[in-house]
This record gives structure tokens, sequence and C-alpha cells, in this order.
């Protein structure tokens, strides 16, 4: 079904991949700070799926398509960019749903639906996220053995290895909500999750 040497090599070099910050890490890291791990799971959904679409159409090809057209993109990163500014900016006023509470108010909560689509738009609006799995993944699956089974294998330990390193980042950021919360220095988490967000808006439109 799968390569055990070539699977042997892959999770080590995906592992570090998904480790090392990004948008979608600093996006969970964020959220992780204001809305909480538990409620941070449904952007991590989105963004999983988001993973393994790219991760599965950049195999097949179409990623060669799509980046030789970076239009396609161009005004989806805009938009995406714009909007998590938009929030940065209202973070960084104290104001909005992703604005941490004072001391004894209650947090505002996300719809789960905005929260799937930020961490979905956030993995399918990267170029060189489509780049680094075109690159990447093709030679991890064996040409001697079945396609699709491998990709399958791979597509899921790409999710469970982002999952993970999502769910460490956004466990971050709720130790550091509690720490400033317990100083009673919200102001300064809220200044710290908006300059976070304007990094990952930033991002978005440099990637």
């Amino acid at each position: 079904m799968v390569n055990l040497a070539l699977l042997g090599a892959f999770i080590p070099t995906f592992l570090f991949v998904s480790v090392t910050p990004g948008m979608c890490m600093t996006l969970a890291m964020t959220l992780g700070m204001s809305q909480g791990v538990r409620r941070t799971l449904w952007m991590m959904w989105g963004e999983m799926l988001g993973v393994a679409l790219v991760a599965i159409l950049a195999v097949c090809g179409v990623a060669a398509i799509m980046l030789q057209f970076p239009a396609v993109f161009q005004w989806f990163k805009i938009a995406g960019a714009c909007y998590l500014g938009y929030i940065g900016l209202q973070m960084w006023r104290a104001k909005g749903k992703l604005a941490l509470p004072k001391p004894g108010d209650l947090p505002a909560r996300l719809a789960r639906r905005t929260l799937f689509s930020q961490g979905f738009v956030t993995a399918v609006s990267n170029p060189k996220g489509w780049a680094f799995h075109m690159a990447l993944l093709p030679p991890f699956i064996d040409s001697q053995l079945a396609f699709w089974p491998q990709l399958l294998v791979l597509v899921v330990i790409i999710i469970l290895l982002e999952f993970g390193s999502m769910l460490l980042y956004a466990s971050g950021g709720k130790a550091l909500a509690l720490f400033f919360a317990k100083a009673n220095r919200v102001q300064y988490l809220n200044r710290i999750g908006a300059s976070l967000m304007f990094g990952v808006a930033l991002w978005m439109l440099l990637g």
C-alpha cells in the first residue's frame, strides 16, 4: 500500500514543516487567545480541509495550472487579508468579537461557520502552500505502488501533523491569555493578538 522507507522520511519532513510558524499556526495562536482551544477547533477543521484539498490538487497537477495564473489567487488573497486586517484593528482597539474582555466580562464568541471559513481560506489562499505540496509530495509516492492509496495515507498524515501543531499553538495562545488576565494586562494581550493578526494578513498579501 505504501513504501515504508519513504514514509519514514516523509513523517519527520512534514512534522518540521507543520510545526514551523506560519499563517495557520499564527491564526491558531491568536484564536486560542481570544476564543479558547475548544472553540478554535472549528478553525482547525476548516484549515485541515483546505490543506487536504491543496495537497490532493497539487499532486494531481492542478497547482501547476493555478500557479501560472496568479490572478486566480490575487483577489481571494486581498479580500482575506483585508478581513484579517480589520479584525486586527478591532483587537488593537479592544473592540470586536476577537478582542479579549476585561476581567469579569464574558468573552464574545465567533460563529462556528466564521471560524471554519477563516481556517479554510487561510489554507487555500497561500500560493507557497500549493507550490510546496506540488514540489514535496510527489517524491514520496512510489510509482511501483497504487497511487490513490498512497496519496490518501500521506494526506491523512499531513492532516494529523497539522492538527497537532495547531493544537500546540492554540494551547500556547490560551496559556498567554490566562497569564495576562491574571496580571490584569488584557490590553497588552489584545495588542499582541492584533499584531499577530496583522502579521497573518501581511503574510497572505505578500505570500
